[in-house]
Parts: structure tokens; C-alpha cells; sequence
């Protein structure tokens, strides 16, 4: 008995846009987030998410089968890497225009230095993620924002296992030690100096 979203998909192979729209619904959110990771700037981020979206309608033909999840990541990581290779040399924007969501409002339970030094945390680490190589960025935001397991990304990104273990490895020390350089804004427990 073929699930709700196997049906969508067989829908959507015969044409069906109505039920490629409820597939859209169901993953734009994370493509979104992906792309705002990859790209690093909310506009370029929308743009990315709808001609992702927009690809996989003309390719849907081609899926085969496995996760429509892992198919619809695939496309966003091979779009995302290459607007990020096109866009080499570009100025990027300032931290406040890309990152404008991230200025929640501090929660009852924490301080107003709290909160402060929580925002300038996010917002570093946002800014260090798009410091490292695409390949390892890719991999990072897949496995520690997204929730990729290692054989779903092998698949997303065309590689083997131990690629992405290696590439995520690489990219969480990167990140790591780019954080560490400034160790004021993180937690207390992570500020010990050697």
C-alpha cells in the first residue's frame, strides 16, 4: 500500500501541480533553511528555495524511487554549491541583513545579557559556517541543523560514507577552532584558556 507522500509523487510524475504544491509545503521549510545556510543571505536563500522547487517539478520524472526528502536535498545541495561557486568574489551583506530572524525575543527564564550574548553566538556561528569550503559547510548544516544521517547525506551529496565522515569531521573543527578564537562569546563552560 504506497504511502500518502508515495501518491503525491506518483501525482506529481503524471503532472498533477496540485500535488507537487503539497510536497513544496511539506519541504520548503528545510530547503529554505539549507539554502540560508549554504548562501548565507535571506534573499538569495528565497530565491534558491523557488528555483529549487521549481527544478525539481521539471525533474520529477527522474525520481526512482528511496526518499522524496533525500531526492528534493540532493537538488537544493548541487544548486546551493554551485550559486556558492558562482557568487565566489561577491561582497557578502552585513550580519544584520542576512540573519534579521535571528533576534528572538529573550525568554522569561533568561537574562537580558543572556540573551544578548545567545544572539551574538548565533549569529558568529552563522557567519563561521560560511567561512568553511562549501563541501564541508554542505555537510555540516545537513548532519547538525537538518538531522541527516551519514548515509542519507553520501546520498544528497553523491559521495561515499567516509567522505561526508571525513568532510564533517573537517568542518566541525574548522568551525571549532574559528569559534574558539572568540571565546567570549561562548557559554562559560567553553571559555577555558590554555
Amino acid at each position: 500500500m504506497p504511502t500518502y507522500e508515495e501518491e503525491l509523487i506518483q501525482q506529481s510524475k503524471d503532472g498533477d501541480l496540485d500535488s507537487f504544491n503539497q510536497l513544496v509545503e511539506r519541504y520548503q521549510r528545510q530547503v529554505y533553511n539549507l539554502a540560508m545556510r549554504m548562501l548565507g543571505n535571506r534573499q538569495d536563500a528565497e530565491d534558491a528555495t523557488q528555483e529549487i522547487f521549481i527544478l525539481s517539478w521539471k525533474a520529477i520524472g527522474s525520481f526512482r524511487g528511496g526518499t522524496f526528502r533525500t531526492w528534493i536535498f540532493r537538488v537544493a545541495a548541487r544548486f546551493c554549491t554551485d550559486e556558492v561557486r558562482r557568487r565566489r568574489g561577491r561582497q557578502v551583506d552585513s550580519l544584520d541583513a542576512m540573519f534579521p530572524e535571528h533576534n528572538p525575543l529573550p525568554s522569561s527564564a533568561e537574562s537580558p545579557e543572556d540573551h544578548l550574548l545567545r544572539e551574538d553566538l548565533s549569529q558568529l556561528i552563522s557567519q563561521h559556517l560560511l567561512c568553511l569550503a562549501e563541501e564541508q559547510r554542505l555537510v555540516v548544516t545537513l548532519a547538525d541543523l537538518q538531522g541527516f544521517t551519514y548515509e542519507e547525506i553520501a546520498q544528497i551529496t553523491n559521495s561515499s560514507i567516509g567522505t561526508v565522515k571525513s568532510r564533517l569531521n573537517r568542518g566541525r573543527a574548522n568551525l571549532r577552532d574559528l569559534l574558539l578564537k572568540n571565546r567570549e562569546l561562548l557559554p562559560p563552560e567553553f571559555r577555558l584558556y590554555k
